[in-house]
């Protein structure tokens, strides 16, 4: 048998698992969909949406592994991880508690049922391309986080095609800085090779999403030196842990600002 043949079985194997995936997805989601719509409050919304997650990763064969997760702290706090997939977004609700609010990128909010499902479990949209809108949206986040709301980011606000980690911005820091809160960095593992870039239907894998220990807050220093220092330090720690290639020098979304120019 040649090899291309010895190939068929498996890639076949593959669409019917990412078949059963994504009917599995958009069975879980539409339902969270109508359940967040209920009269009910933020947090029992919150709790709907992450244990949607949670069964979805089970029913989906997609082994889901929180590691250290004693290390997150109980109260506000910025969390902090890579971007590598479409699935990071759903894996960071499974893992992390309900009370985490969702730091996303605007575009999403047009997203026809995604965005108000979004924004029924109170994510916050963030402009990445309007300077005056991102302004705003920023001091928004700056009164939900001095009002006690835990908040996850993904620094680098958009995720490339090949393996590595890019340029972390600011916000995230910036915002932990200015509220005095601990910086708490977070690497997922295993949604690159699942669902890379590019691709439609999921693989089989295993996700494993590493808690480091918490940077700050750093009240000793000037806030922009404490922006610049817990920045670098998370950016280190997610590099050295996720083992992949040191990719700041790349800004993911000034790549995408120039192929929309």
């Amino acid at each position: 048998m040649t090899d291309a043949l010895k190939r068929v079985p498996l890639t076949l194997l593959e669409i019917v698992y990412g078949v059963y995936v994504l009917v599995v997805f958009l069975t879980f989601g539409l339902s969270a969909f109508v359940a967040v719509l209920l009269p009910l409050g933020i947090k029992a919304r919150r709790h709907i949406a992450h244990f949607a997650g949670r069964a979805f990763f089970a029913v989906a064969g997609l082994r889901l592994r929180v590691i250290d997760e004693q290390l997150l702290p109980t109260g506000p706090c910025v969390v902090v991880a890579n971007h590598a997939s479409y699935l990071d977004g759903i894996v960071l609700k499974a893992a992390l508690p309900a009370r985490f609010s969702f730091v996303i990128k605007k575009e999403f909010s047009r997203v026809p049922l995604a965005g108000l499902l979004l924004r029924r479990i109170g994510s916050e949209f963030v402009d990445r391309f309007n300077r005056h809108a991102g302004g705003m949206d920023a001091r928004r986040l700056l009164k939900a986080a001095d009002a006690g709301q835990a908040l996850a980011f993904f620094p680098e606000g958009t995720f490339l095609a090949e393996p590595g980690l890019g340029k972390f911005h600011s916000g995230a820091f910036t915002i932990a800085a200015r509220v005095d809160l601990p910086v708490v960095p977070l690497v997922i593992k295993g949604t690159r090779s699942i669902l890379p870039s590019g691709r439609f239907l999921p693989r089989p894998g295993r996700i494993d999403i590493q808690v480091l220990p918490s940077i700050g807050p750093m009240r000793d220093m000037k806030s922009s030196e404490a922006v610049a220092h817990t920045r670098d330090l998370a950016h280190a720690r997610i590099l050295a842990e996720l083992g992949e290639p040191d990719l700041s020098s790349t800004d993911g979304i000034a790549a995408l600002q120039s192929r929309r120019s």
